[in-house]
């Protein structure tokens, strides 16, 4: 008899898909994973989401699923920080016989090791040229579909994942998730060196099929940056079992995003609750969908909707070279490293997420709300999980933009109201100083942020790339100028107690009468706060404006 997930209509998660890491500088990230590790680059393609940006696929003859390592090369991106919230090492299965084989290839080549035992398994640990933490798990395990070009001899090739590690704050909440809808089984737990380790096995018997949680209790949070894992995907067989586990997850409170077409796979994406991302991906059409397995990794492939621009693309992407084939893909020489600081405003706390502001096409400025905080509002950037944007969060002093409700009388929210509209138009000139002119910025903000960010739009006379009002409304409703084509969205609830419903729609109509595309939308039953549906909507449009660069 069939084991059945919790969640209706599915089966229980086989277990990894794949792993998407953040690079920087990308020859190096494919030398180490081709030429170091033995994986074969077996796709060459760009971030779906930010065009001038590679994304490499690693794994096996044809890239199987439980066997693919994915990698954004940033260049010039800063590193990251590990901390809770995130996954921070990938380990791959290698033949237990083949560990003085692995120690001598990865000392010999300059990478300090340290050596382990998990779970009565041998482990290897050494750091990839980004920092990240990559493992050799010593097993009797499964093997994959040899590469025949490797530059590891068979017998000592690597036979795709064995397991990726979180580190969190609280198993419970994993355990609910992984246990409780996606039907894995908990194996056990040990001593760990940060906490207490706590496996879960997969339903599948091939590769890939365990997830470790080790649990550090009021350890802070990770930093995103180079070396740092974006995401682990787990793997669902069709479509149809794809879309029961969203709309179980939905149900469940996970908000899972829409399905995305990755085109060599079909994904959603959701968190669990101490903020480590996930995704559940189809195991097709797969990387042989485009390309035959002999020339795999050969080309530059782009989707159809990109392939208008391949011209610009390939002239922005840097070249790198594809050792397999000895053949040169892109033409851009990298610059020495690029400068990541946030724009400079003297006074004014600015900080950032995301794509590194020398990188970025298009930025998003968030405004946080009332006695709230910029890093608060910044892990918008994480909800929306679109790496093609830089992210950037001024700081109000005192945590409130101007003293009063938006409602209250101008001249009583003064001058704060006004340093607070010139701490905004002092964000957008440094960024057009940086080379990111107000029509590749999107201003965002919720409640009081909100309200200011929509006020900003209004009063500013320039055309800004979109507009996003989280529980917000105009402070002033008399403003005059010609805002045509500048898209914005607004959300609210029927019933929010701080934005009146009337000045919503009174808003959202005076936006209207001057050329805004105004997408408003009320959410019964959101309070004051930020609906799923909302991300998903802002996400929309933040995906138009960079489509239309």
């Amino acid at each position: 008899m069939t084991t059945r997930s919790p969640l209706p209509g599915t089966t229980p998660v086989q277990g990894l898909h794949h792993v998407t890491v953040m690079a920087s500088d990308p020859q190096r990230n494919i030398d180490f994973y081709s030429q170091t590790l033995g994986q074969r680059l077996v796709k060459v393609t760009v971030n779906f989401d930010d065009p001038g940006t590679y994304h490499f696929y690693y794994g096996d003859l044809t890239g199987q699923p439980g066997t693919v390592m994915t990698h954004f090369p940033w260049p010039g991106a800063r590193r990251g920080v590990r901390g809770n919230g995130e996954a921070v090492a990938i380990a791959y299965s290698a033949p237990r016989a083949s560990a003085a084989y692995w120690k001598d290839r990865l000392t010999g080549r300059g990478f300090a090791i340290q050596e382990s035992e998990r779970f009565g398994e041998r482990v290897l640990t050494v750091e990839d040229p980004d920092g990240t933490w990559t493992e050799l798990v010593f097993e009797d395990g499964p093997p994959v579909q040899p590469w025949p070009a490797s530059p590891v001899p068979a017998e000592h090739a690597l036979r795709g994942f064995h397991s990726v590690t979180a580190w969190v704050g609280n198993t419970g909440a994993v355990r609910d998730l992984l246990v409780s809808s996606l039907g894995f089984t908990e194996v056990g737990s040990e001593p760990d060196a940060e906490g207490t380790r706590t496996r879960f096995r997969g339903s599948g018997e091939g590769v890939g099929l365990f997830v470790d949680v080790v649990e550090r209790p009021g350890q802070p949070r990770g930093s995103f940056g180079a070396g740092s894992i974006h995401h682990v995907a787990l793997r669902t067989r069709s479509d149809d079992e794809q879309e029961a586990y969203r709309t179980g997850l939905s149900a469940a409170g996970y908000r899972p995003t829409p399905v995305q077409d990755r085109q060599y796979f079909h994904s959603i994406y959701f968190r669990e609750p101490n903020g480590v991302l996930l995704e559940i991906a189809t195991d097709a059409p797969g990387f042989t969908a485009d390309e035959p397995v002999e020339e795999l990794g050969r080309h530059l492939k782009l989707p159809a909707w990109f392939e208008g621009q391949r011209a610009a693309i390939e002239a922005h992407v840097p070249r790198i070279v594809n050792r397999e084939y000895g053949v040169t893909i892109g033409t851009r020489v990298l610059d020495a490293a690029t400068d990541q600081n946030g724009p400079e405003q003297p006074g004014v706390e600015v900080y950032t997420a995301g794509r590194p502001l020398g990188e970025a096409r298009v930025a998003m400025v968030l405004l946080h709300g009332r006695g709230g905080r910029a890093v608060d509002i910044l892990s918008l950037a994480d909800e929306l999980n679109l790496s093609a944007f830089a992210y950037l969060a001024p700081q109000a002093p005192g945590n409130s933009w101007y003293p009063l409700s938006f409602l209250a009388p101008v001249e009583r929210n003064q001058p704060q109201l006004d340093q607070a509209l010139a701490t905004v138009e002092a964000t957008f000139n440094a960024l057009e100083a940086r080379g990111i002119p107000p029509q590749r910025v999107v201003l965002g903000g919720f409640s009081q942020g909100a309200c200011l960010a929509l006020e900003y739009a209004s009063r500013a006379g320039k055309r800004l790339g979109g507009v996003v009002a989280l529980s917000g409304a105009l402070i002033t409703l008399d403003q005059p100028g010609d805002l045509s084509g500048m898209p914005v969205f607004m959300g609210v609830a029927p019933d929010d107690p701080h934005i009146p419903l009337s000045r919503f729609e009174e808003s959202a109509a005076q936006l209207r009468s001057r050329g805004a595309q105004v997408d408003a939308r009320v959410y019964p039953g959101l309070g004051h706060g930020i609906h799923g549906d909302e991300l998903d909507a802002v996400r929309q449009l933040l995906q138009g404006v960079a489509a239309q660069l």
